[in-house]
């Protein structure tokens, strides 16, 4: 059994969405073996930073928060689809050849996986794509950027997946994962009353 962990590394020098200085995660040692018998940490965190889950509240008014995802949303079977020949948007017709099916996730491969540097111009899901996994019945959907869009006034892919129940999880590491099916875990931190949550992510290679 093999498993790949597709999380990032929390760390203060990781890399963070637009490379925004509020973003890095603050890591400080409150005691240590020079001043006390324990050694102890305290980390400041937003909750955005890293592998996430975002929940509803993040972009709708009103919208549900992050408790409200239940567990056996974020198990079962994920279908990796390598998408790194694409330079700029995912769109439908990149989609529509893997016949993705109703009630899995997919984990959208792209150049993003490559750069260890935030990257303005990151592949990004653009509303047709995002409508065409709607339509599927897809339960959710990972990408490898740090946002599942950029450059759409009004957030058209975050909305429309968030108010349809297609879950969404940004910031996954895939470059050392092959494409294929595997068995997902999406572990959120298990927080209440907002907009997302940090998340340990991995896959288990399935049993042939």
């Amino acid at each position: 059994m093999k498993i790949f962990d597709i999380s990032m590394t929390i760390e203060e020098s990781m890399q963070v969405y637009k490379n925004k200085e509020e973003k890095k995660p603050e890591i400080r040692n409150m005691a240590n073996f020079s001043n006390s018998k324990v050694h102890e940490t305290r980390i400041a965190l937003d909750v955005h930073c890293g592998t996430h889950l975002d929940a509803a509240l993040h972009m709708i008014e009103g919208g549900e928060t992050i408790e409200a995802i239940p567990l056996n949303q974020l198990v079962g079977t994920a279908r990796v689809v390598d998408l790194t020949h694409i330079e700029e948007a995912i769109e439908r017709e990149h989609l529509e050849s893997f016949a993705l099916q109703e009630g899995e996730w997919v984990l959208l491969k792209t150049r993003n996986s490559l750069s260890e540097e935030f990257d303005f111009n990151f592949v990004y899901l653009a509303e047709s794509g995002a409508q065409y996994l709607i339509e599927r019945g897809l339960r959710g959907v990972g990408t490898d950027g740090l946002g599942i869009e950029r450059a759409q006034p009004e957030y058209p892919t975050h909305r429309s997946l968030l108010k349809n129940r297609v879950h969404i999880v940004e910031g996954l590491r895939l470059k050392d994962v092959p494409a294929g099916t595997y068995f997902m875990v999406i572990a959120p931190l298990k927080l209440t009353g907002i907009d997302a949550a940090p998340a340990r992510a991995f896959l288990v290679e399935q049993l042939k």
